[in-house]
């Protein structure tokens, strides 16, 4: 098959495909009720239910890397391929209970409702340092992160629709800012939710039949035994390539995105069953793509025989071959709406530090505005901010792509450990947050172009622990706040 989305010229594959792509404005009309404050259209008013919060933030964390580049990685790697989502499951799962929770306690006490909020609360830093550091490195990465997916998305609708690149890019754009504009917060949970069912059918019941198809299980790993030894063997790659990957969990604690999930929960004790709920999933989902990276291999043994010569092209390709049009419309629709579950997520961080970061604490210096007035810049933000991703994804596509390289490493290992010690060690200063912020962004960039080649190793493994060692270390010379015992206890 030339092109994995030629069923999509069915008039009934096409529909059902549409119909996941216009679904999310009429979300954005009913979350519109719901959206009367700032709060409300940034953290959707922290009243949002335990399934909500869990399926959203396996939703927004995951993207298409899950449903495309897993599968791919399993096609081309093999059983090795699930080292890849063993990290980020298990991080994922500590970080529900033991950062959500206090986060989340923390945060309804002291109003925050953006990380930058949380740290400058936590460390009565009235100068704002924090703040804006932290500001800085959330602006500058998920501004691109952002422009990233946008481009994933036309791409998607390019060649599944058969339309140019700009304007599958306008489309994208548009279908994102119009709910979001209308709902905020609430509009982009519930979305992920719908994205999450979509994605779950595909990575249930595709893998079943992919391996049914290739013969069965113990059939599928004879073939690719006799293919390539490795491909059957968990560490074939070795334990460099092993630690690599489980690194790759250690970015999941500085996501904002994924943090401000936590933050939205009507009741900080339900997150313990929403991790339940979002391990469950997460494990399902990360199993059925390897399977079916796996059951692709065994059908198609020869990279040459998948669309574009791409691995990634598995999952569309077992679709297409297995599926009725409508069911292949909708998960094709959901391959899309994976793409914009994280975009719209960065999104709504990003306008949310511009709005309340720098724009009423920074410039207006905490001068209260009116919950209409709020509200409006809010979606003003989010529409302009949209507009200026969507011209550095068509315009700057290489600065983009340059800091896209180091997003997910340099968000973590700048304000995974310094959250961290901040929730845990009333010892963390302002100090030490701002210089293990500043040395985890530069040891990624620096590892990753000049270190990580000769090493093997990923740079967000070392510059996670160098940041966490000098946030430690700044943090025992220099001065505590002021009531630091009462700021923990908000935590409890």
């Amino acid at each position: 098959m030339s092109n994995a989305y030629e069923l999509l010229k069915e008039p009934a594959a096409m529909i059902a495909f549409l119909f996941t792509l216009l679904l999310p404005i009429f979300v954005g009309f009913y979350a519109m009720k719901r959206t009367k404050t700032e709060e409300d259209f940034f953290v959707g008013g922290r009243a949002m239910d335990k399934i909500t919060v869990a399926l959203s933030a396996v939703s927004s964390g995951r993207s298409s890397w899950l449903v495309l580049g897993l599968s791919g990685m399993a096609y081309k790697m093999g059983t090795a391929a699930v080292w890849a989502a063993a990290g980020y499951i298990t991080v994922e799962m500590l970080q529900f209970v033991y950062m959500g929770m206090r986060l989340r306690r923390f945060s309804e006490k002291f109003d925050a409702i953006t990380v930058p909020d949380y740290f400058e609360a936590r460390f009565r830093d009235t100068a704002k340092i924090v703040r804006l550091v932290v500001s800085i490195i959330i602006v500058i990465f998920l501004t691109s992160y952002v422009g990233a997916q946008f481009n994933a998305g036309a791409k998607t609708l390019s060649a599944s629709l058969g339309i140019s690149l700009f304007w599958g890019l306008l489309i994208s754009v548009f279908m994102i800012v119009i709910y979001m504009v209308l709902g905020g917060f609430v509009a982009v949970a519930y979305n992920d939710v719908i994205r999450a069912v979509i994605m779950i059918i595909g990575l249930t019941v595709l893998p079943v039949v992919a391996v049914a198809h290739a013969g069965g299980l113990g059939m599928v790993l004879d073939t690719l035994k006799a293919l390539d030894p490795k491909l059957v063997d968990p560490w074939a790659f070795g334990a460099g390539v092993v630690i690599g990957f489980l690194g790759i969990g250690l970015g999941s604690p500085g996501q904002p995105h994924i943090l401000v999930r936590y933050m939205s929960i009507d009741d900080p004790d339900r997150l313990r069953q929403s991790t339940v709920i979002g391990t469950f999933w997460n494990v399902v989902m990360a199993w059925g793509a390897v399977f079916i990276g796996l059951a692709g291999r065994a059908l198609y043994p020869d990279v040459s025989m998948l669309p574009n010569e791409s691995t990634e092209m598995v999952y569309p390709l077992l679709s297409a071959q297995f599926f009725g049009p409508v069911l292949y419309g909708i998960l094709m629709g959901g391959i899309f709406a994976a793409i914009l579950s994280t975009a719209d997520s960065q999104l709504l961080v990003v306008s949310s530090t511009i709005v309340k970061d720098f724009y009423q604490e920074v410039l207006r210096k905490g001068e209260p505005l009116t919950e209409e007035v709020a509200l409006k810049i809010s979606r003003i933000t989010v529409f302009v901010i949209g507009i200026l991703a969507a011209i550095l994804a068509y315009f700057a596509k290489d600065i983009i792509f340059w800091f896209v390289l180091f997003a997910w490493g340099g968000l973590g290992a700048s304000i995974g450990p310094t959250l961290l010690l901040s929730l845990y060690w009333k010892r963390t200063t302002k100090w030490g947050v701002v210089a293990g912020m500043v040395v985890g962004t530069l040891t990624t960039i620096i590892w990753k172009l000049y270190l990580k080649a000769s090493t093997g190793i990923y740079e967000l493994v070392p510059a996670f622990t160098f940041a966490l060692l000098a946030t430690i270390v700044v943090s025992l010379i220099t001065k505590t706040p002021e009531n630091v015992d009462e700021i923990m206890k908000a935590m409890e």
